[in-house]
């Protein structure tokens, strides 16, 4: 989701910065434009960065046995961090 947000922002502040020609006295749209462009880019890049990272897998075996039936009991988990 944020590698489309940062191309969102990126599209969006090129359109601001090149496309609209519109003169306000308050507000200067090429540094809005540049601002986005430039949010945009670092969004992007968290989000490459976010998913490229390595995951790890932790295992936990326990091996007990059954005082009732003396059967080996084995107790497997296994999870990935997020």
């Amino acid at each position: 989701m944020s590698i489309g947000s940062g191309i969102a922002l990126i599209v969006i502040g090129a359109i601001i910065t090149f496309a609209i020609t519109i003169e306000i006295s308050w507000i200067d749209l090429d540094i809005v434009g540049s601002i986005l462009m430039g949010a945009g880019l670092v969004i992007f890049i968290l989000g490459i960065v976010g998913m490229t990272r390595k995951r790890q897998v932790v295992e936990t075996v326990r091996v007990a046995a059954d005082p009732a039936t003396g059967q080996q009991v084995t107790e497997r988990k296994t999870s990935a961090p997020r």
